[in-house]
């Protein structure tokens, strides 16, 4: 459940005016790669049928998909040429999405997983409480503006949710913990079973709580890439590929294995690394599932201390 929008980029690489965009959007199409998906968001009369068609051809549910009379959400941005993740806001336009409500079908409030995308903490809330019993696993994305405007609202859905999906500082001013490891571990006094911070060129870290009561920490490095293109949707992608894994792993909440999640980290980063690599939604809908192996054995081949010839002991000085 999230956005489904228009949106007009400019980059270092060149422009596009009014591509397909919007955090449910990115999701459901990283995640259709592994796992059967349903999108749940708003359009206006505007919304273009080769955008239904592609989001079709990739087996994506959208009769979740609402459409009102109006103007589709429309998002308008600038990247910074000497450092892409840097990014100015140049238009807003939420207009059908000002006044979405979503309402889940009979067949929707049955999924066995359930994904938050960054939205208004209270239609989170509301869409978790439209569900017929508790998912197998409930993960979620928020930002800052949520945190400075609607802070209450967004711990009272993060305290019901198994995965926060989040920026490292973002998850900061959420915590009130400078301090990264003090901040995931706040968040998990709150509720989640893990907190996936997303550190952009420098990769994610993953907190998770054990059974018994314990931490581990996970690192996962950025894919080194030549070019990037277009940021925008690589955190939805993200979104996308970790949990088109945990659920096509039939991972649970209460037995979520520490091995999976990591895949999971893994997989995310690789859907982020493809989106980059090209304008809007360019890049990810023509992905192949080689291209897709082969950037998830570089990650295997990139995070691989193999064991010395002599075992792990160090060579210490006398």
């Amino acid at each position: 459940m999230g956005s489904v929008a228009y949106d007009s980029v400019r980059t270092q690489a060149g422009s596009r005016t009014d591509a397909l965009g919007g955090s449910a959007t990115y999701f459901s199409l990283a995640s259709s790669y592994f796992s059967p998906v349903g999108v749940v968001a708003v359009v206006g009369d505007d919304f273009r049928e080769d955008d239904l068609e592609l989001l079709r051809t990739h087996k994506v549910d959208i009769s979740g998909l609402e459409r009102k009379p109006g103007k589709t959400f429309r998002w308008a941005g600038v990247y910074d040429t000497a450092d892409v993740n840097t990014r100015e806001t140049l238009d807003t336009q939420l207009n059908v999405f000002a006044d979405f409500s979503p309402a889940l079908t009979a067949e929707q409030s049955k999924a066995d997983y359930l994904f938050l995308a960054n939205i208004h903490p209270a239609l989170q809330l509301d869409v978790l409480e439209q569900m017929d019993s508790r998912p197998k696993l409930v993960a979620l994305d928020s930002m800052n503006f949520w945190i400075e405007g609607n802070k209450a609202d967004l711990k009272k859905v993060v305290e019901q949710v198994d995965v926060l999906i989040i920026d490292e500082n973002e998850v900061r001013e959420f915590s009130d913990e400078r301090n990264l490891v003090s901040a995931a571990r706040a968040v998990l006094r709150m509720g989640p079973t893990a907190v996936v911070i997303k550190r952009g060129e420098h990769g994610v870290l993953m907190y998770l709580s054990e059974p018994d009561g314990s931490e581990s920490v996970f690192a996962c490095p950025a894919l080194p890439l030549d070019h990037v293109i277009d940021p925008t949707g690589a955190g939805d992608s993200f979104a996308g590929g970790f949990m088109g894994y945990l659920s096509a792993s039939g991972a649970t909440a209460s037995t979520l294995p520490a091995a999976t999640l990591r895949r999971a980290v893994a997989l995310g980063s690789v859907m982020g690394s493809i989106t980059v690599q090209g304008f809007n939604m360019e890049a990810l809908t023509g992905a192949s599932k080689a291209d897709i192996q082969g950037r998830f054995d570089k990650f295997h081949a990139l995070t691989q201390l193999n064991e010395a010839p002599g075992g792990n002991g160090l060579p210490w000085s006398n």
